[in-house]
């Protein structure tokens, strides 16, 4: 039986329309999904863009720690050479401070060896000079008592001695008067008469000297009691006002004297060497300037 060709009509656009549909629907789809691969292909590629430039980034800082690791290793290979000569050095100085210890180590040595003899020479110079300086006090000692018994022998030698002893220690280059073994009478009691070994006048200065062949104790004390006593100036009234410098002299003055005689400001005169000296100068001189 014929269909009806309206039916066919209807049918085909029916067909159709189904077709044009459907197929919208799916192209729809592709488009969409095309769309949502657009998007994802674009993001992709601004992710694969990003991380092309953070690697060419990340290739500049490896180039950059490249070149910096390249001047580390010169800069540890020049430290390495160095680190070698200093080493080639120290051992060098090593070698020297071994031979300089080594040359210390004789030197002390040999100055242990100067420092005994040196202590030897000593001991034996020390010897030599209290040997000689017994033998003077022993040879002046001699001279005193050859003195005592010769009788004036001492004054002979002290009173040349007065005129260099008055210029060298008290400044008077030429004595006014020198008077030796001077007998004076007191102008007071012309009954006591006293003999002055050694008087000798410098301007305003008095020199007496009192000479014994053997400066006994008891003496020395004698003549510190008429020094103090101002008996002196009774028997040359012509001095007084003037500084009276006592001195007691003898070829040979022991220790104690010479202390007992500094104690009361009196210079002590005796051989020295080949001559006549002071043995207390500085001693009397400042107790003098003091009182």
């Amino acid at each position: 039986m014929a269909v009806p060709a309206e039916n066919l009509v209807y049918d085909l656009r029916d067909t159709l329309d189904e077709f044009i549909r459907t197929t919208s629907i799916e192209f729809t789809k592709v488009y969409n999904a095309q769309l949502r691969n657009e998007i994802e292909f674009r993001n992709f590629k601004d992710e694969m863009k990003a991380f092309k430039d953070e690697m060419l980034e990340f290739k500049d800082e490896m180039r950059a720690f490249k070149d910096e690791m390249k001047d580390f290793k010169q800069e540890m290979r020049a430290f390495k050479d160095e680190m070698k000569v200093f080493k080639d050095e120290m051992s060098e100085f090593k070698d020297e401070m071994r031979a300089f210890k080594d040359e210390m180590l004789e030197f002390k040595d040999e100055m242990k060896v100067f420092k005994d003899d040196t202590q030897a020479f000593k001991d034996e110079m020390r010897a030599f000079k209290d040997e000689a300086v017994e033998d003077r006090k022993r040879m002046n000692k001699q001279w005193g008592e050859l003195a005592n018994r010769l009788g004036t022998i001492v004054e002979d030698i002290v009173a040349p001695n007065m005129e260099g002893i008055a210029a060298n220690y008290f400044g008077c280059a030429e004595l006014d008067s020198l008077m030796v073994r001077c007998r004076r009478r007191k102008p007071s009691d012309r009954t006591k008469i006293r003999e002055f070994d050694v008087v000798a006048v410098c301007g305003d200065r008095i020199f007496f000297n009192e000479t014994k062949s053997n400066a006994r104790m008891d003496y020395a004390k004698e003549f510190i009691d008429f020094i103090a006593s101002q008996e002196f100036f009774e028997f040359f009234p012509e001095y007084k006002g003037k500084e009276l410098i006592p001195i007691f002299s003898s070829l040979y003055i022991s220790d104690d004297v010479v202390q007992l005689l500094t104690q009361a400001g009196i210079y002590a005169m005796a051989m020295s060497d080949d001559s006549m000296d002071l043995l207390n100068f500085e001693e009397v001189s400042q107790k003098r300037q003091k009182a």
